[in-house]
């Protein structure tokens, strides 16, 4: 084993077992912890979207556009890809923790933005 097996980097050794935003490649994921904002037409989510990118809570937001989990910002809690359907798994086990998709996700249920809370 060289060094860096040995004694890898503190913030680098953290940032592995959290599957930090920033890492290159994910380790593989059986659960998400997701918020997501659900709206019916995809003009609403990317109204949602801009708010989020100027710099509004993920959580305020949903709580005012979602048509689903609104009360709980969006709080979906922790899912295997089993639990969602198959283009929304895709895309959240795609995140990084503190990742959010960057266009509405289609399914038959709407338009979704994700946010991946944690990984394991």
């Amino acid at each position: 084993m060289g060094k860096d097996k040995l004694k890898p980097k503190p913030a680098k050794a953290e940032a592995e077992k959290a599957g930090a935003p920033g890492d290159k490649k994910l380790k593989p994921a059986t659960h998400v912890k997701v918020r997501h904002i659900l709206c019916e037409k995809q003009g609403k989510a990317l109204q949602a979207l801009e708010k989020i990118k100027s710099g509004e809570q993920f959580a305020t937001v949903a709580a005012e556009f979602s048509e689903d989990k609104a009360r709980q910002g969006g709080d979906l809690g922790w899912k295997s890809r089993q639990d969602v359907v198959g283009d929304f798994a895709e895309a959240a086990f795609k995140l990084n923790v503190g990742e959010m998709t960057q266009q509405p996700v289609k399914t038959k249920f709407g338009y979704h933005l994700i946010l991946v809370e944690g990984r394991k």
